[in-house]
């Protein structure tokens, strides 16, 4: 290969088209600025990407109940909650843009990040704070910086729901088997099942079902296709939790 010399290099420099570049005015109507035109296009493209975020689930828990609350802290990698924190879950389309939702959100109050999951499809995560106003906060920068409204969010739909009375032996083995992060459910028990698509509804029929009913918390995901929540306890109680599990569903619904 020819060597290049500092001369050669000084006349190619020479020939090269000169950068053009576009006049700014700030927001706040200070000094402009000059961002070239190479620049000005991934801001244009990374402003359509901001736009296509799909906003998928917006679920806010008022007060995290206690078993709800210690059930998400065993599946936690970021700050732990604590009962009656606030709570914002969030999932998106496509997956990976929830590192740009969460970044606006964190840089937008002080809240602390519980969970962050990115799937292949869908990403979402867990925003935590004692203050509601903080963590709605977020949730309405978010909202904002993504061109969407809470009304745009994907609406439940229950696929699955059904109370299994005074459970066999067998079947609580393998409930308490494959279920470790909650409680356990016991023979004899009743338990009330409930499937929702998207997955993160079922976290809002958890927090509702505790509210209203002594029961015993036993799975909730909400990541995934569908969310699922097992919840277990005395017939009457799980009879009673069940109704509010699929009230809270269907206020989301008729949002």
């Amino acid at each position: 290969m020819e060597p290049t010399s500092s001369f050669n290099r000084g006349k190619r420099r020479n020939k090269s088209s000169l950068i053009t570049g576009s006049e700014i005015q700030s927001q706040n109507g200070g000094a402009s600025f000059i961002t070239t035109d190479s620049e000005k296009s991934l801001v244009s493209r990374q402003a359509s990407q901001v736009g296509q975020i799909e906003l998928r689930t917006y679920v806010f828990l008022d007060s995290l109940q206690p078993q709800l609350a210690a059930y998400m802290g065993t599946v936690s990698r970021g700050f732990l909650p604590i009962p009656g924190d606030s709570c914002l879950w969030m999932e998106v389309s496509p997956g990976m843009a929830i590192h740009r939702v969460t970044d606006i959100a964190l840089k937008a109050s002080n809240v602390r990040l519980g969970q962050m999951i990115v799937e292949r499809q869908f990403g979402s995560f867990a925003l935590y704070h004692k203050d509601q106003s903080t963590v709605l906060h977020s949730g309405d920068v978010v909202l904002d910086a993504i061109g969407s409204e809470i009304n745009q969010r994907t609406k439940p739909a229950t696929s699955w729901t059904e109370i299994i009375r005074a459970i066999t032996p067998d079947h609580s083995v393998l409930i308490n088997r494959q279920n470790r992060s909650g409680s356990m459910i016991q023979s004899g028990m009743s338990m009330f099942i409930l499937e929702t698509e998207p997955a993160g509804y079922v976290l809002k029929a958890a927090n509702e079902a505790e509210k209203a009913s002594n029961i015993t918390v036993v799975d909730v995901k909400a990541v995934g296709a569908f969310g699922r929540l097992t919840l277990a306890g005395k017939e009457g109680d799980v009879e009673e939790a069940a109704a509010a599990s699929i009230s809270a569903i269907e206020q989301i619904t008729n949002y």
